[in-house]
């Protein structure tokens, strides 16, 4: 029998797990997704004051669909014998999907490191909740004013005192001029203090020491600077981009048997940009290098990635969140009406359970437009 390999069990990974099942309709094709844990973990909800909230149990999206999950770490692709090794074990593959995402980018060599907090995994997550949690009037550091940072900071607001430090000049660097204005005015709002310039050089404990040499007040200092994909790239690839991305055609194929989705992916999104490390890029990756990986083995024809519209809501906690269209990020909704279609948004990014029929539909509709919802407006259909 036929066998897909999918690695990864983030949003890339179920997805492509959901895309090779309805590629596979009635064939007879084994599809096994190996992941360590039995969840899916929604990662852009983190910030959130209660992450456990953010999981989904993989068993309720994979078992409707008749995918086997192997709980395992994958240490080895075997491009050539067209094998993975999963904790020690080798398993054999007809067409493989790498989909094992990305990860925070640690400092070294920084003192007091093991100090640092993070939000880019749960028990990240939970570990910085937990070490706050019931206590007031706190003191944060959150280092790295980009997009997670910028969620970070805001939530922390909530309960205690905030200082945003970043080596640019500007916050939200990334995010372009566009959303800054409204950015910085919800900053004020919130009262989170800015350092920019600067960095961490040093933690402590109840400290942290700053790249200008001030020392300042911290309970937690959080890290939420850079991001590379998954180690297991190197084994795809000689030619990563900076992110550590494989390199994929139109059809997310990187080698004959190998097709790679998600963070770990450098698939172009037009003429001019590549995809982003995000779930609203990973989710229609997913879907498509899935169901390619399945229709290569069955000779059903294959499917374009093509995207939907590029997006970013981001949530600015008590301030509201801000909603803007295109990779010049036209700012679209602030304040309010932001807050409105960031929360709907991460309604819709968790996926359908329990039922085959929803969730084979929801991997066969590739082109979503996230919408653009006025405060009275209804919700257009799930961006699942």
């Amino acid at each position: 029998m036929a066998h897909v390999v999918i690695i990864g069990g983030g949003f890339a990974g179920v997805w492509s797990a959901a895309g090779a099942a309805l590629a596979r309709g009635e064939a007879d094709l084994r599809i096994t997704l190996i992941a360590p844990n039995e969840h899916l973990v929604l990662r852009p909800r983190l910030y959130e004051p209660e992450p456990d909230l953010a999981t989904v149990e993989l068993g309720r999206i994979l078992g409707p669909i008749g995918v086997e999950h192997l709980r395992a770490w994958v240490s080895t692709i075997d491009t050539d014998r067209r094998v993975v090794v999963a904790d020690g074990e080798e398993i054999g593959y007809d067409r493989l999907v790498l989909a094992a995402g990305s990860k925070l980018v640690r400092p070294r060599g920084l003192p007091g490191a093991e100090r640092l907090f993070d939000i880019d995994t749960l028990d990240g997550a939970r570990r910085l909740t937990d070490s706050l949690r019931d206590r007031e009037d706190y003191s944060a550091v959150v280092v790295g004013a980009g997009f997670t940072g910028l969620e970070a900071a805001t939530a922390l607001a909530a309960r205690g005192r905030v200082l945003l430090v970043d080596r640019s000049q500007v916050v939200g660097a990334r995010l372009g001029p566009e959303p800054r204005k409204e950015i910085e005015a919800a900053l004020d709002e919130l009262g989170i203090e800015r350092r920019l310039g600067t960095t961490v050089t040093e933690v402590g404990d109840g400290y942290a020491v700053l790249s200008d040499g001030a020392r300042v007040e911290a309970d937690a200092v959080v890290w939420s600077v850079g991001m590379r994909a998954s180690e297991l790239t190197r084994q795809i690839s000689d030619e990563l981009d900076h992110l550590g991305r494989v390199p994929v055609d139109k059809r997310l194929r990187a080698l004959p048997e190998v097709f790679v989705a998600g963070d770990a992916a450098m698939a172009a999104f037009d003429d001019e940009h590549t995809v982003m490390q995000a779930c609203q890029h990973a989710t229609p990756l997913g879907k498509v290098a899935g169901y390619n990986a399945v229709a290569d083995l069955l000779d059903v024809p294959p499917r374009d990635f093509t995207p939907g519209p590029y997006v970013t809501c981001l949530d600015l906690g008590a301030a509201g969140g801000i909603f803007t269209r295109g990779w010049d990020r036209r700012v679209m909704a602030s304040g309010a009406d932001g807050a409105i279609i960031k929360k709907r948004i991460n309604q819709q990014i968790h996926p359908p359970v329990d039922d085959a029929s929803k969730i084979l539909a929801a991997a066969d509709r590739v082109y979503i437009e996230l919408p653009f919802l006025p405060r009275d407006e209804e919700p257009a259909a799930p961006a699942a």
